[in-house]
């Protein structure tokens, strides 16, 4: 029986990360601890019962939705649409998998199509997602690519719903997108080695926001890209909002700097060529609950007579992505 993480495994050793290579069993069982997850062997489960798949595929990254075409019998179908919806909630997509349509809670690619065109070119880098979820942009960056993607996520349950998009999409990628359930924390220090990263809707939830950006910076080589986006307020390089218990339900939300206060934290940190390409508020069409995503979102997190508010009476929810390099 092949290991379960030879492909990690290989792949670390390939792209010559011999210092995290060590690191890797232990932060395998750590992320995957069947005493810490409770619903893990759940998961795991629905997994392992996916049908063996026929070889012969289309397979999709470079458009909105991250695509499967396959032919399935009806009741292969329904056995995949089962055993998916046992890793519910659906987070970012979307996805068609063998005419399976996951609606998600967000239109990811909403926000992919707002930030890729002000992206370096991602042929031939290695890139590090942060807090990437299942996978959406990762895929979406192998899709533009990338030799080497590599999404890290403490959830479980994402590194589960990756596994299954990676039984649907096979090897189509290449082999060089990679999932590792462990956090910014776990990643060792300086190893100065991404060409891109991207941390996405990770920031705010930090908080020591100036410590995350600093880990950012030092994953990154000479010269790489930081993407960042996180929730912003409206204000000048002066303003933060520090919520209070909560913020749009949300219970572990710190510091919320304007977009010209993120710049100026940017800099701070040592990083150059800083700018904002994209801000806006979020939109009920971008992010929602589907079939796919059934508990309360972005709807129900907002004042129901005022929808600029929270319903905590704070800014709606408004999101900037900046984009910086670290020093050559």
């Amino acid at each position: 029986m092949p290991h379960p993480h030879r492909e990690l495994y290989h792949a670390f050793i390939d792209q010559g990360l011999d210092t995290w290579l060590a690191r890797l069993p232990e932060q395998l069982a750590r992320g995957l601890d069947r005493q810490r997850y409770g619903d893990l062997p759940a998961w795991e489960k629905a997994v392992a019962k996916l049908p063996v798949l026929p070889e012969v595929r289309e397979v999709t990254l470079d458009a909105d939705t991250v695509s499967v075409e396959l032919a399935l019998s009806d009741s292969q179908r329904r056995q995949c649409e089962n055993l998916l919806r046992k890793l519910m909630p659906w987070r970012k997509g979307p996805y068609r998998l063998g005419g399976i349509h996951i609606d998600t809670e967000w239109r990811s690619d909403w926000k992919w199509q707002r930030l890729a065109p002000h992206l370096a070119e991602l042929r031939g880098r290695r890139v590090l997602d942060v807090g990437g979820g299942n996978g959406y942009h990762a895929w979406r960056m192998a899709g533009a690519g990338a030799a080497f993607v590599l999404v890290i996520d403490p959830s479980p349950r994402f590194y589960y719903q990756f596994q299954a998009l990676r039984h649907f999409i096979g090897d189509a990628d290449g082999g060089r997108t990679h999932f590792l359930p462990v956090g910014i924390e776990d990643v060792p220090e300086r190893l100065a080695y991404f060409d891109t990263l991207f941390s996405m809707g990770v920031l705010y939830h930090r908080p020591s926001p100036l410590e995350h950006l600093l880990q950012l910076k030092d994953t990154l080589r000479p010269g790489g890209e930081l993407v960042l986006e996180t929730l912003v307020v409206e204000g000048d390089a002066t303003t933060v909002l520090l919520p209070g218990e909560r913020y749009a339900a949300m219970p572990n939300v710190y510091f919320l700097p304007s977009s010209a206060a993120l710049c100026q934290w940017l800099e701070r940190c040592g990083f150059s060529n800083v700018r904002v390409v994209d801000e806006a508020v979020t939109s009920l069409d971008e992010q929602r609950s589907t079939e796919w995503m059934t508990f309360q979102s972005l709807a129900d997190f907002l004042d129901p007579d005022d929808q600029t508010r929270t319903r905590e009476g704070y800014p709606a929810p408004r999101r900037a992505v900046v984009i910086a390099n670290r020093p050559s």
